[in-house]
């Protein structure tokens, strides 16, 4: 190749490039400054080639900064090593290094952030099998031992004769899943994340593959640990080719742990890292709906003092049936995304801030949250007056709540031109619209529900029953849906009981061949939609974790049930499911419930309705919630039913956009509420001028003073805070070695009181 290649030298805490080169530091290789001097994309052939072209990685020290408090100033940038042999994937925090001769195969995973070697065992860059027979992607044999990988054995491995070769190399900029387009209040945040990307192209060495390519993609982001990594398979040959399954990451880590006798591989400790797919669905949490991590014993690793060699220290990524995708001849088939997650501690609160970091970076739009009522009723004037209500306190976005009458199915020209004109008159008062459209959970027939492969009949299903999304009946379903948000101009899908991972044995659905592909495509016709949402700045509520697809919300702490309760009661467990919710997810990535009018039953003690005599309650859940940074669904017919109400609202309303952007920030956790003493959270943002506020709440019935030490270090201050009580005059505290101040406060009997942090 005869390119131009201009370099660009990393500049670390402030020095110039020539101070950097002049310590031995790495040269900085931008992916988008190599692809402008080459006219497109760099190399797609010799992968020796394109490695002669970069810089070499020379010794890196420890990062200095804290991802999580400060700017990292180095970006992400790929380079090659001294003798030309591998690939070097590096921002500062981590680094991978993969070998290209003989075969393409991940020789090195390292933690910059601690100086920790992660990776003890070569594996192949992945798995997939075609037409019922596995085969490796790359990857090189040889290791004499593989609880640990010496340097020097690295260049002594071989490339297995049967497994896919490296044969193309290409450096490419980042690229976005689908279109973002921004119409409301969120993180200022590229899209897609800035970093560098790199294809590797491997093919079938020989025999009835032979035609076949597959693309194996990495993508490394500026300022923060985090890879993402996925497969495109390519069927270049004459005939089609069947992928039954793959496993698209395959690291063999270094266990944290040794125990000789334990069975069960999910009581170990695992290695300080998370491997978040987007091929998610069912569960409110980041757990509950990982379908793709597994942890397993490693056959290979026979030198591990666990007696049955059970020691869960192979992180593998694959779905949990399927694909089962049939290829014709130039078809391709693209497997869903994992991102490897690299933490520097197991403390909770500092992993929670990570992920949440990462998914501000990854789905900026959960950082969307509008202040949300959910109208009871579809009826002309109930929902009109209740569109008056929030323009009148400051509320942003009005849904048709579940049971309102709603029937967003009903693609009659009358019925929406009726919901048409009803949207236009919030839109000209400022209000977004939505509406609530349940999916699973519920029974279509026989023909259309998903058939359980155990008993060939419906029935059994995640929610007991369900359509197939690839039946005739969901290709109807989601045309349907198309039509009425775009008709009636909706701004929100509130989409309950969404897709949650169901297969379906039917030979008769359109969407889907049987029972292998049953999954995948039903997850590729979901995505598809909240995709399509996401491109026209349609807000998503979703109560599964589809955030890397477009979702921004899902539940908080939510367990409907529970707001049948007496209101007291609701007003604690409330603040419970904050704080515990609030530990992976921002607060705009979950929602809350008030129950305005009654709600699963409790009657009168439950419920908030007349408002003007439930005041004190009232205004309890405002303050929970918005004092939180969380939004809830306020389900009821209005807002405030007096002008006490109203004033009421209004002030809280009006407190919460003051403070928002603080509000909004990152939660440290202080106290949980236990209904015995105080509890609260502090709100920090070091990229602020108010860098953090605290929430305080007295749930006694007396008041109480107390001294409250708060820990000042992820506000991003080092010596000192100002503080000011409630926008009262400021007092400055010097910090303790621990970066925390100790502040004497007074809660009022039930009530509250907030700390303002600010730089001196």
């Amino acid at each position: 190749m005869n390119r131009r290649i201009k370099w660009k030298c990393d500049r670390i805490a402030g020095c110039g490039a020539a101070v950097v080169l002049a310590m031995g530091l790495m040269v900085f290789a931008r992916v988008g400054e190599v692809q402008a001097a080459a006219g497109g994309s760099l190399g797609a052939d010799d992968p020796g080639q394109v490695l002669a072209g970069l810089p070499v990685a020379t010794a890196v020290p420890r990062a200095r900064e804290d991802w999580l408090v400060q700017s990292i100033e180095r970006r992400a940038g790929v380079y090659r090593d001294v003798e030309g042999q591998e690939l070097i994937l590096d921002n500062g925090l981590i680094r991978r290094t993969i070998r290209i001769e003989p075969n393409g195969a991940t020789v090195g995973l390292d933690n910059l952030m601690t100086g920790e070697a992660l990776l003890r065992s070569v594996k192949p860059e992945a798995l997939v099998t075609l037409d019922g027979s596995e085969f490796k992607v790359g990857g090189l044999v040889g290791q004499p031992n593989h609880a640990y990988l010496r340097a020097e054995w690295v260049g002594e491995l071989q490339a297995e004769p049967t497994a896919f070769r490296l044969t193309g190399l290409e450096l490419k900029q980042t690229e976005a899943l689908f279109g973002w387009h921004r119409r409301r209040q969120a993180l200022s945040a590229a899209w897609p994340p800035t970093g560098v990307a790199v294809v590797f192209r491997y093919e079938a060495a020989e025999g009835l593959q032979r035609g076949v390519e597959i693309e194996v993609h990495y993508e490394l982001y500026d300022g923060m640990p985090v890879l993402a990594k996925w497969l495109v398979v390519r069927n270049g040959r004459a005939r089609p080719v069947r992928v039954d399954g793959f496993s698209s990451e395959l690291l063999a880590l270094a266990e944290v742990e040794s125990i000789v006798d334990e069975y069960n591989p999910d009581r170990w400790r695992k290695p300080w890292v998370e491997l978040i797919s987007d091929y998610t669905f069912g569960g409110m949490g980041l757990r509950g709906g990982n379908r793709t991590s597994f942890w397993e014993a490693d056959p290979e690793y026979t030198s591990q003092v666990n007696y049955n060699l059970k020691t869960p220290a192979l992180l593998v990524s694959r779905p949990p049936i399927g694909p089962g995708v049939t290829l014709a001849a130039g078809e391709s088939f693209r497997t869903f995304r994992s991102y490897l997650l690299v933490h520097d501690s197991d403390q909770r609160e500092r992993q929670g801030l990570a992920i949440r970091r990462f998914h501000r970076v990854l789905a900026p739009w959960i950082t969307e949250n509008p202040l949300m009522m959910h109208v009871r009723s579809a009826d002309r004037a109930t929902f009109r007056n209740a569109v008056d209500q929030c323009a009148e306190v400051g509320f942003e976005m009005i849904i048709y709540t579940f049971g309102s009458g709603l029937n967003m199915e009903n693609n009659d020209p009358e019925y929406l031109a009726r919901i048409r004109e009803d949207v236009e008159y919030a839109h000209a008062k400022g209000i977004e619209v939505g509406g609530y459209s349940l999916l699973a959970s519920r029974r279509i027939n026989d023909e259309m529900d998903v058939i359980n492969p155990a008993t060939g009949r419906p029935g059994g299903a995640i929610f007991g029953n369900s359509p197939c999304l690839g039946s005739a009946w969901g290709e109807d379903y989601f045309r349907r849906i198309q039509t009425f948000l775009e008709v009636t101009k909706f701004d929100l899908l509130e989409h309950d009981g969404s897709y949650p991972g169901d297969v379906c044995a039917s030979t008769n659905h359109p969407g889907h061949l049987g029972l292998a592909d049953s999954q995948c495509r039903q997850w590729e016709r979901i995505t598809a939609l909240y995709a399509w949402c996401r491109e026209r700045g349609i807000y998503l509520n979703v109560p599964d974790n589809y955030f890397l697809n477009g979702s921004s919300k899902t539940g908080m702490g939510y367990r409907e049930v529970n707001w049948s309760l007496p209101r007291a009661e609701q007003i604690i467990m409330g603040r419970q499911h904050i704080y515990d919710g609030t530990w992976e997810k921002t607060p705009s990535m979950g929602w809350m419930f008030v129950p305005l009018t009654e709600y699963h039953g409790g009657g009168a003690a439950a419920t908030l309705e007349p408002l003007r005599e439930h005041l004190a309650a009232y205004e309890a859940h405002l303050v929970n919630n918005l004092g939180a940074g969380v939004q809830a669904c306020y389900r009821g017919p209005r807002l405030y039913d007096s002008e006490e109400t109203r004033a009421m609202v209004k002030c809280w309303v009006d407190w919460f956009k003051e403070y928002r952007e603080i509000l909004e920030s990152d939660v440290i956790h202080l106290r949980r509420a236990d209904a015995r003493d105080w509890d609260g959270v502090l709100h920090v943002n070091p990229g602020q001028a108010r860098c953090g506020l605290a929430m305080l709440y007295n749930p006694l019935r007396t008041p109480i003073r107390r001294t409250v030490r708060l820990p000042m270090y992820y506000t991003g201050l080092t010596e000192s805070a100002r503080v000011r009580e409630q926008g009262g005059e400021p007092v400055v505290y010097q910090f303790a070695r621990d970066y925390a101040i100790e502040v004497p406060v007074t809660i009022p009997a039930e009530g509250r009181t907030w700390l303002v942090i600010e730089a001196p």
